[in-house]
């Protein structure tokens, strides 16, 4: 980590009033994520939940036979760990850092204890859980009735959305693995973007050319997910 994480750089603890947000950056822990770190197993009960500043985490299902498929992204706009105070204490899903970077972490009980003062935090939770389970339906929805080069344009601006750059280091395979297909799918879907000028693909970095050009290649499920982002939640934290 090159330098530490700054809590203002994630969204939700930039939105928080002062009074809330000075007692909850006093309970914050600093983190390291990286790449492939796993922040919960599925079933497994939660110690803490999670803000990213500078990483994106992955929530994936994974199936019995051991293959997986993304089900959400969540990078400085968010928290992961929202089943902790939804009442479940623990998910099916397992979350995974996608791309490295820093965070912070918040204890359970004490992540519990926020949410239960019923204040302005509650309600800013419940917008962003809103966002993050319209991200998730629109994640199926794609994945059953658009084509692979939809899905990955899809994956590709909700990457990009969280992070500060346009530069995004990601193998074939990883990507393969998020989007649950076969590696030489993404190969060729990979390939007719970069053939299109809209991103660079080398040695697993990943350069973004042509924001609007890769949106207008993207299906609809993309721009769902960002406008219910904009509606529910506060404006990206300045960089």
């Amino acid at each position: 980590m090159s330098s530490p994480p700054f809590p203002l750089d994630n969204q939700l603890l930039a939105a928080l009033p002062d009074t809330e947000r000075t007692r909850w950056v006093a309970q914050l822990e600093p983190v390291d994520l990286p790449l492939g770190t796993v922040l919960h197993e599925p079933g497994s009960k939660m110690h803490h939940v999670y803000f990213p500043t500078s990483a994106i985490v992955s929530l994936q299902y994974m199936l019995e036979n051991g293959a997986s498929a993304a089900i959400a992204l969540v990078g400085f706009e968010g928290l992961v760990g929202v089943s902790l105070f939804m009442g479940g204490d623990t998910t099916p899903s397992r979350a995974v850092v996608q791309s490295c970077g820093a965070g912070f972490r918040l204890r359970a009980h004490l992540m519990l204890q926020e949410f239960n003062r019923a204040g302005p935090a509650l309600h800013l939770l419940l917008r962003y859980t809103q966002a993050l389970i319209t991200q998730m339906s629109q994640t199926a929805v794609c994945n059953r009735h658009h084509s692979l080069e939809q899905q990955l344009c899809r994956w590709l601006l909700l990457s990009f959305d969280r992070l500060r750059s346009n530069e995004l280091a990601m193998t074939q395979e990883l990507i393969a693995s998020m989007l649950g297909v076969r590696r030489e799918g993404v190969t060729d879907a990979a390939g007719h973007l970069q053939a299109s000028g809209l991103i660079r693909y080398h040695r697993g970095h990943i350069t973004l050319l042509d924001r609007p050009g890769l949106e207008r290649r993207a299906c609809e499920c993309y721009a769902v997910v960002k406008t219910e982002y904009a509606r529910l939640l506060p404006p990206t934290p300045a960089t």
